[in-house]
């Protein structure tokens, strides 16, 4: 008898199987959405799929009145530009402070408290204090992210430096490679496989930043439109924006996972994704 921990379905049955909690949701929110509407159709709560498709049709397929722009897409390309900003600054610091810190024993010891600690604060807690050092721009945003995200790359990217297999170092010394060799030339292709997990794993949390951070002070954004609406409980507007900003986080994780793939090709063939 074939055990269920030896199944793998094929690519069809993994769609479907993948699709089905979604289709469940969805029916469960329509079966709800009428009978709260049936019950008084002025309910607000859980509009139809109608009143979504109105809404999607006003934001982004109607010229806003007053600013001239298809408020939907103007609030993602903000809100995009923010986390690309955000998201590039950390892995360039994870890249120079993370492999020399795991890497090298003096900065492990110097950097490793410091970076821990650091990715211990809730980054929330510290966003009037950024408001208050950076002003209510765009670097405020920025660094929130920044502060939320960098240290966690840092920590985690210098743990799987460690984890190297020490007779690649070795190896690597006895050929006479430089220490800065041995960083660029074995060490980073090693962990590179591994930022890009990080890096996924950090979505979620890199959009709370952003949303939170645009709530509060913004001019723009898909966080400060959800706040902006909600005063009117538009649910037939924030939800389709929350929607959005899941698929477009989707999009942003199987897009670092295929250049993960890419670049990493070599994890990919040792699991057989290749």
């Amino acid at each position: 008898m074939k055990r269920a921990v030896n199944y793998r379905p094929d690519r069809a049955t993994g769609a479907f199987l993948a699709l089905l909690p979604f289709a469940f949701a969805l029916v469960a929110y329509f079966l709800a959405s009428e009978a709260r509407l049936a019950a008084n159709p002025a309910d607000r709560l859980m509009p139809s799929f109608g009143a979504f498709a109105d809404a999607i049709e006003q934001f982004a397929f109607t010229e806003n009145r007053r600013t001239g722009e298809y408020l939907l897409w103007s609030d993602t390309a903000i809100s995009l530009r923010r986390i690309a900003i955000g998201l590039g600054v950390s892995v360039l610091l994870c890249i120079v402070v993370g492999v020399p810190a795991g890497f090298l024993p003096v900065l492990s010891r110097l950097l490793g408290p410091f970076v821990a600690a650091l990715s211990l604060i809730p980054p929330l807690a510290v966003l009037p204090i950024l408001f208050i050092v950076f002003g209510l721009g765009e670097l405020a945003k920025v660094a929130l992210i920044v502060f939320g995200v960098a240290p966690f790359l840092i920590r985690d990217v210098a743990l799987a430096v460690q984890q190297i297999p020490r007779e690649l170092i070795v190896k690597a010394q006895t050929l006479g490679a430089s220490t800065w060799q041995m960083m660029t030339l074995v060490v980073f292709p090693q962990v590179l496989p591994r930022l890009f997990d990080s890096l996924r794993l950090s979505l979620g949390a890199t959009w709370l930043f952003l949303i939170a951070a645009e709530a509060i002070a913004s001019e723009g954004g898909l966080g400060y439109r959800i706040f902006l609406v909600r005063r009117f409980l538009a649910m037939d507007v924030i939800l389709p924006y929350v929607a959005w900003i899941t698929l477009l986080a989707f999009l942003m994780d199987w897009g670092l996972a295929r250049l993960s793939r890419r670049l990493a090709r070599w994890r990919a063939i040792e699991k057989g994704e290749a």
